[in-house]
């Protein structure tokens, strides 16, 4: 690939990595290009005018319009200048992040909280986590898909939800609390094969002292979450977010009332749930009989 800017779109100076075409584009991409071509349009800019306003070619503009590029600090200071100074573009460029193949649309503002929480809070009663799966299991939830996946794309999943497990070893100060039903691990996805290495590959990541499992037995008379799935995570500044999931979406939770409320739920299911090691116990008496 060329490092020229006259190809890359970028100024003089600009660094050429900034302006690499993204393989993925995001949807807060697509909506702030949306904003920039919504202003241009509204102040009758043709893309050859704004580009030599802004000190762009009409190419970066229109790569930027269609959130094909992720503008730097100069596009977006330059465009804020040339279409108003309202300040929407500024504030906008704050929320831009980049694609990333392998995990849902509606899932990636939550796993780009995962990385710098300080506490981890899931619980599960479809799947095993995501944090917690072994490549033989991800490959058989891939499969198992529908409509099928293609080649391409369930090894972008399979190796997007590998590098995302990072998070376990990389953050050893990080509390990572799971509680996961009973009958999750007593589905054989995949065959006897792949739910042996599963439980043996859960054994071993819940082995540190900063992550813990707890399952929620079958035979429980009480049950906190039937609501469904619910995570929860502290940032670095104390906040607490939740997230829920559903087919085909997803829903990042920063109302304090609403997480107060999962907040509530996941303590008492904490109680309902079996105790850290007994629920190591379980898992490796499944472990046995297979």
């Amino acid at each position: 690939m060329t490092t020229d800017n006259a190809e890359v779109g970028g100024p003089a100076g600009a660094g050429a990595g900034d302006w690499e075409r993204e393989p993925d584009p995001s949807d807060s991409l697509r909506t702030f290009g949306a904003v920039v071509q919504a202003l241009r349009e509204h102040g009758g800019l043709s893309r050859v005018d704004f580009g030599a306003r802004v000190g762009f070619s009409k190419h970066t503009v229109e790569s930027v319009e269609l959130g094909r590029r992720m503008p730097d600090e100069v596009f977006v200071e330059r465009a804020e200048e040339a279409l108003g100074n309202t300040g929407a573009l500024r504030k906008a460029a704050r929320h831009l992040t980049r694609g990333e193949p392998g995990l849902a649309v509606w899932f990636r503002r939550w796993a780009r909280l995962e990385r710098v929480a300080v506490s981890l809070c899931t619980y599960e009663c479809r799947l095993v986590p995501g944090l917690l799966q072994s490549e033989g299991y991800m490959r058989a939830l891939c499969d198992s898909d529908i409509p099928p996946l293609p080649d391409d794309a369930l090894e972008a999943t399979v190796g997007a939800r590998m590098e995302r497990q990072r998070l376990l070893n990389e953050r050893p100060r990080t509390t990572f609390d799971f509680i996961v039903e009973e009958s999750v691990f007593m589905r054989r996805l995949g065959g006897v094969e792949v739910t042996r290495d599963l439980l043996d590959y859960v054994l071993e990541v819940v082995a540190p002292r900063n992550i813990t499992l707890q399952v929620m037995p079958i035979s429980s008379d009480h049950h906190a979450c039937l609501a469904g799935p619910l995570q929860l995570l502290e940032t670095p500044d104390g906040h607490w977010r939740g997230y829920s999931e559903g087919q085909e979406n997803g829903r990042l939770i920063a109302d304090s009332k609403e997480v107060s409320r999962l907040h509530m739920r996941y303590a008492r299911l904490r109680s309902q749930a079996l105790s850290p090691r007994d629920s190591v116990g379980v898992l490796e008496q499944m472990r046995g009989a297979l």
